[in-house]
């Protein structure tokens, strides 16, 4: 127990940290509130428990294999840290209250239980934050921590602030874990061993021989390091990557609701009074997105499986957040108090080139221990630089004529039902009373490989006996590049009109080749009006086969072994990563998995655009990385799924020179028909 004045003291302590702690925690809470949008608290339970879920069991941190070991000690860290809650809560009682242990049960099963997870507990919170010092600050793993020159950085972050402020954190945590720790030996000197904490127990032979009066003196310090430095901390609490502790849990409890990793949130053109479309300031920014800044932990895994860092390229997700965050504390009072940030978004968080490097792959979304999205920044961004500032890389301009004028990003005027030629494929005027509508996408009309695919697809269906029709002519292009390209009037345009065509056909399901239409049609065209059955055409495959429809013959050619690379928009966006496997099983194609598969799968290079323009200059092409990836598997061929990802690996194969043959799975499939 504290002595009066001790008592009058730390109240004095807690009353002054608490006053002085206000000022930040609520510019952080004005900062957050004028963002855009809402923060999301409908069915509140469900995303409390989610929220706790995930925090409890760090599933989101310990889902990057290649950091296991580390996620392993920030686990007992977390563990430690939240239990500590509780530790001193009771500490605090313990100091003021006479007696506090004897009304307590003491040496009870529970009591003892306590002491030893508390014991427990605390050596993994010494053993993991003095790894994670030792590993930022001298381990070879730190330049994981690090970043490429070409990166845009905040003066303060390329001043070193984030590892000081990362050391200024990992202090705090040992002395106050430390000290609590160095307490209880203290307190096991004077009583004798304690079988309920024998960590503590070890520690305490430190201790022997001190005086009576000695050990009260150390108690009493030790009670003051670890009680009185948290509140020394809390000032400083909210300026600091230690905020995440209570932002991140916040952070997935209130973000909003998607139909998929990747859907985009529309933009309302029919609001007069807007002014702004995009994101040009910090202010501008969503709430959830003012959060992100406050809830990274500054870990770089996100840029650790960027396809557009990894190339070489200027775009590092992290630094995105890191930047961001280190703005909004060069000016928080300030904008708080509801000023405008001085600078651009793009130019001081970001670089023009990395905003177009972006694939929109949704990596960074999903490798995020935190819940951060930065995905969705650089979108934002994209849309101020196309609508409202008028600057873009050219080469998009012309996909963006191609949409407005000819219905496809390639630009051509032809028949997109030319591909059909000489097979039986109706149109829906031709077989109104079809089953399945096939939505080809402009791929199938423009590009030869997608329509060696579409004919091969074809060819599956009639031998399946589905009843299908296509749209024909009246189909026209989803609008997938012009939304993730920033054009969103233009996206909202097409997105409208292909609901108005869609509706008045009214399909019972919609089955498509290429993972960007099944995105939109069937994850983001419902905010426009289309609500919409779609299925991927690996999925109705790999059905059709499960009901015994495709007749197959064993093919000698299928003991070549086979890789599959899963599309970003398949596999990772929207979950879609046993169908494609099943479907190659089926058809007797020995798999390899290559190292980066499934919803770590690699990005192709063509997503967010990217297809449609340079690519932004780098030490490598994303596209020859992944394909060299497939072809170092030893696979005779590589599999895919979507008809941009095809493209990319035939001009990967073309720059590298040989390789393994590449094919969409309903040409795998379609060879092994009888007929």
């Amino acid at each position: 127990m504290l002595t009066p004045v001790e008592q009058i003291a730390f109240l004095i302590l807690a009353l002054l940290a608490v006053g002085a702690a206000y000022s930040g925690f609520r510019d952080v809470y004005l900062i957050v509130n004028r963002g855009s949008g809402s923060l999301q608290w409908n069915k509140l339970p469900a995303r409390l428990w989610n929220a706790l879920v995930i925090y409890i069991s760090q599933r989101t941190t310990l889902k990057m294999q290649r950091r296991f070991i580390t996620s392993l000690f920030h686990l007992g860290v977390v563990w430690g840290f939240t239990f500590y809650f509780l530790v001193n809560f009771l500490d605090l009682l313990r100091g003021y209250i006479p007696n506090f242990d004897e009304s307590l049960v003491s040496n009870g099963l529970l009591d003892e239980l306590y002491r030893l997870t508390t014991d427990l507990l605390s050596v993994a919170v010494l053993a993991g934050m003095t790894y994670l010092i030792v590993r930022r600050f001298v381990l070879p793993a730190r330049k994981e921590l690090k970043y490429h020159d070409n990166v845009l950085l905040h003066p303060k972050v390329q001043a070193g602030s984030v590892d000081r402020d990362s050391l200024i954190v990992g202090v705090f945590i040992l002395i106050h874990v430390g000290a609590r720790f160095l307490g209880e030996a203290v307190h096991i000197a004077a009583t004798g061993t304690d079988l309920s904490s024998p960590f503590a127990t070890i520690v305490a032979p430190l201790f022997y021989g001190v005086s009576e009066g000695g050990l009260v003196f150390y108690e009493h310090l030790f009670w003051w390091l670890a009680l009185g430095g948290i509140f020394v901390f809390v000032p400083y609490f909210p300026y600091t990557k230690h905020f995440h502790l209570i932002m991140s849990p916040l952070n997935f409890l209130t973000r909003p609701e998607r139909t998929s990793l990747g859907e985009l949130e529309p933009l309302d053109f029919e609001d007069e009074s807007v002014e702004q479309f995009g994101v040009n300031k910090l202010e501008q920014l969503s709430k959830t997105q003012l959060m992100d800044a406050f809830s990274c932990i500054m870990c770089n895994r996100c840029q650790d499986v960027c396809p557009a860092y990894t190339t070489g390229k200027e775009l590092s997700p992290s630094a995105l957040e890191i930047n961001k965050r280190y703005m909004i504390k060069d000016n928080m009072a300030a904008l708080a108090g509801g000023a405008e940030s001085e600078f651009s978004l793009m130019g001081y968080a970001i670089s023009p080139s990395a905003v177009w490097a972006c694939t929109a792959c949704g990596a960074c979304i999903d490798i995020c221990p935190v819940g951060n999205e930065p995905m969705f920044d650089i979108l934002d961004i994209r849309r101020d630089a196309v609508l409202t500032q008028g600057e873009f890389p050219q080469e998009l301009q012309t996909a963006f004529n191609g949409m407005e004028r000819q219905g496809n990003p390639w630009q051509i005027g032809d028949s997109r039902i030319a591909w059909t030629e000489g097979l039986d494929v109706p149109t829906i005027e031709e077989n109104p009373d079809y089953d399945v509508l096939y939505w080809t996408g402009c791929a199938v009309s423009y590009d030869d490989n997608a329509k060696r695919t579409a004919r091969a697809f074809v060819k599956v269906l009639r031998a399946a006996g589905v009843n299908f029709a296509i749209l024909g002519e009246s189909e026209c292009c989803t609008g997938d590049v012009a939304r993730r390209a920033g054009n969103e009037y233009l996206y909202n345009e097409m997105a409208s009109a292909n609901v108005e065509t869609l509706n008045a056909a009214a399909p019972k399901r919609i089955v498509v080749t290429c993972p960007h239409c099944f995105h939109n049609i069937g994850k983001e065209y419902h905010q426009f009006g289309g609500d919409y059955t779609v299925v991927h055409h690996t999925e109705l495959i790999e059905e059709l086969m499960q009901a015994g429809k495709l007749p197959m013959y064993a093919n000698p050619n299928m003991a070549s072994n086979v890789t599959f690379h899963d599309p970003c928009y398949l596999g990772r966006h929207n979950d879609i990563l046993e169908e494609p496997r099943a479907v190659l099983k089926a058809a007797g194609a020995p798999l390899i998995e290559m190292p980066r598969s499934g919803r770590n799968s690699f990005c192709c290079g063509a997503g967010g655009a990217q297809f449609w323009k340079e690519e932004e200059h780098g030490e490598q092409a994303v596209n020859v990385v992944r394909y060299e990836e497939a072809k170092a598997t030893g696979a005779q061929t590589l599999a895919v799924g979507c008809p941009f990802c095809m493209q990319m690996f035939e001009t990967a194969k073309a720059t590298i020179g040989d390789g393994p043959d590449i094919r969409d799975i309903a040409e795998i499939i379609a060879e092994r028909l009888t007929d």
